[in-house]
């Protein structure tokens, strides 16, 4: 790889992390430009909750499929004495590769042995991390055959390009709003058995299911895979937080996931429970405004118009001139794609609450919207 490839790879990531695209249509351009300059014979972009680092859906290349997710989950969430993605955004410039973490021995680790080198014949594993701002969106996976290995050029040369794949997957959660609601609505609730089979399910699991991604009578999407992973980790003690992640579905909804273990009365159980329930804005809005690019400050002032605040106050409460709250406005509607504080609000909820709204649903017992259900309308009593 000579300087010249690296640098045009660079700035055509660049430009491709800019473009506003969504998450597949980002992550295809984004490997193809990669592989120009650093050769692999598969490859893996995953997107991640920055909360949790938990992995929350998979890109994949070169011959990679889904039907192994769940020992793909199983190898990173289950099995002990290997690194981890997460154990990656730890490492020297948030990347490592299978060699470098065992003295040239791939094979000692058990992703390997067991899996990687018998299913695809994979030599070698190149992973690092995707930040921005402090916080990681996703990670990639990149694989040579045989006797193939990663430089330290080409570890230097991945570490470099990382933060251009996170700006570019965070930018992918943000990309097409939806105008209106037709995902399903209500919690639902699954059970996975030992062997990762859904052996019971609540009403409107299905269309969860569905609208995260799975096919008619296929396996579980790899976030919750992934999820149902980690609460199996938190069960044998070496992960001290039941797993949760945030999701966006494919109608544009935002989900919250959380898995949590069964144990019957002798502590022998392996069944996870996992509950999927539409997100509230204190869960997602966070998420949502750290995805466009704000600076902290940007965040403030969101922050303070989401709760209705005028110019003067948020001027106040931020020890900042009434000017200079008008000039960070000007730069967050340009940077999220608005002319107005009310479309501000509208875009940061992804148009997912404001619909509902502008149905007329009222709101239930639970604090949420109550399907189909019209407004609460204040009566007037003549005098």
């Amino acid at each position: 790889m000579t300087a010249t490839t690296a640098e045009r790879a660079r700035t055509r990531l660049e430009a491709l992390a800019s473009a506003g695209l969504d998450t597949p249509a980002f992550a295809t351009g984004a490997i193809e430009i990669l592989r120009g300059a650093l050769p692999f014979s598969a490859a893996c972009l995953a997107t991640a909750d920055p909360a949790t680092e938990l992995v929350t859906g998979t890109v994949k290349w070169g011959g990679l499929t889904n039907n192994e997710d769940d020992i793909w989950a199983h190898q990173e969430y289950v099995v002990d004495n290997q690194y981890s993605f997460t154990d990656v955004t730890r490492r020297p410039g948030g990347v490592t590769t299978a060699a470098a973490e065992t003295g040239g021995e791939p094979s000692r680790l058990p992703r390997f042995h067991e899996f990687f080198t018998p299913c695809y014949d994979f030599g070698d594993e190149l992973r690092v991390s995707a930040p921005a701002d402090g916080a990681t969106w996703g990670f990639i996976a990149l694989f040579r055959d045989g006797s193939g290995r990663f430089t330290p050029a080409e570890m230097d040369f991945a570490s470099s390009v990382g933060p251009l794949f996170g700006r570019g997957l965070r930018g992918g959660l943000v990309a097409g709003a939806v105008d209106t609601v037709t995902g399903p609505d209500g919690p639902a609730v699954l059970v996975v058995d030992h062997a990762g089979e859904v052996v019971q399910a609540g009403a409107g699991a299905t269309a969860r299911l569905l609208d995260l991604g799975a096919t008619e009578n296929g396996p579980m999407p790899f976030s919750l895979v992934a999820l149902v992973g980690a609460a199996r980790r938190y069960a044998s003690g070496r992960s001290h937080q039941l797993p949760r992640t945030r999701l966006r579905t494919r109608s544009g909804q935002w989900v919250v996931a959380h898995a949590s273990p069964m144990a019957s009365r002798d502590g022998s159980g392996t069944d996870v429970v996992v509950t999927i329930e539409e997100a509230r804005p204190p869960e997602i809005v966070p998420l949502v405004v750290a995805a466009f690019g704000l600076t902290p400050r940007e965040q403030d002032v969101v922050r303070m118009v989401l709760q209705g605040h005028g110019t003067a106050e948020i001027a106040t409460a931020l020890h900042l001139s009434s000017y200079t709250v008008q000039d960070h406005l000007k730069a967050v509607f340009a940077k999220v794609g608005v002319r107005s504080r009310r479309e501000l609000t509208s875009r940061v909820f992804f148009d997912q609450y404001a619909p509902r709204l502008a149905e007329g649903r009222g709101v239930a017992p639970s604090g949420w919207f109550a399907p189909g259900t019209p407004p609460c309308v204040p009566t007037t009593t003549a005098v």
